[in-house]
């Protein structure tokens, strides 16, 4: 399967997202249509798929989706990142009402979706997560984020705990509703794990040959001799009769 147009396919990903499982695939599926990988956040992820800048993304929910299509994926794990020698440290997971007296900073590209924010607000708002983390490692106060975003993140001095009851982040894939492309479709498969033969997939498998479906059909031959003669059908003995 090749690109009719000669352009590759745009994907974007929000940071802590890893597409490199679903970009193998892809280079196996279709070697001759090269994927563009573009790391964007969500806002930006977005923008670039109502100008033409992306194909497709994958985003965090909730999002506007006015003019996308959408299909959520997995939930990720929201953790607390806490200096290595903090109290927190010591177990192995929490709850908000264990951070309630704690200054939690709540950066503006925050990816959680809170009803209250938790724990004491901090003395700022860092504006990406990127600064939040070093705040933490200076000792300020604490994060939260997707468990992903704090692997991504990962510095020697800190670690992270599970937050049991916080609210979890969800990954999805997007696209334009109205550039729903073969592409798209071909990747949308990809991600939701079909086979190249899949029924749903737009390269079906073909289906068995006419030739190999009249065979089938077909009775078998009757036996025939050294001759190429039928061979006679063998008598079968009544019962009660002896031979003479």
């Amino acid at each position: 399967m090749t690109d009719e147009s000669g352009e590759d396919f745009r994907l974007a990903y929000a940071p802590g997202v890893t597409p490199a499982k679903w970009a193998g695939v892809w280079a196996e599926r279709l070697p001759d249509v090269p994927l563009t990988l573009v790391t964007a956040p969500t806002p930006e992820a977005l923008a670039l798929l109502r100008g033409g800048g992306a194909d497709a993304a994958f985003v965090r929910l909730p999002i506007d989706r006015e003019g996308l299509s959408a299909i959520p994926l997995y939930v990720e794990t929201t953790v607390v990142m806490v200096p290595k020698d903090h109290a927190v440290a010591a177990a192995d997971e929490v709850t908000l009402a264990d951070l309630a007296e704690e200054e939690i900073f709540h950066p503006l590209d925050d990816t959680i979706e809170w009803a209250s924010r938790p724990g004491q607000p901090a003395f700022t708002r860092p504006a990406t997560t990127a600064e939040a983390v070093e705040m933490v490692a200076a000792g300020t106060g604490l994060l939260l984020v997707p468990q992903s975003l704090a692997r991504l993140h990962h510095r020697k001095d800190l670690t992270y705990r599970p937050v049991t009851d916080a609210p979890q982040s969800q990954v999805a894939l997007a696209w334009p509703t109205d550039a729903t492309t073969d592409l798209v479709e071909d990747f949308i498969g990809i991600v939701r794990g079909r086979t190249v033969n899949s029924s749903r997939g737009r390269t079906p498998a073909a289906s068995a040959a006419p030739q190999e479906k009249q065979a089938r059909r077909q009775p078998p031959k009757p036996a025939q001799n050294r001759a190429g003669r039928r061979a006679a059908p063998t008598s079968r003995k009544k019962k009660g009769h002896r031979p003479r």
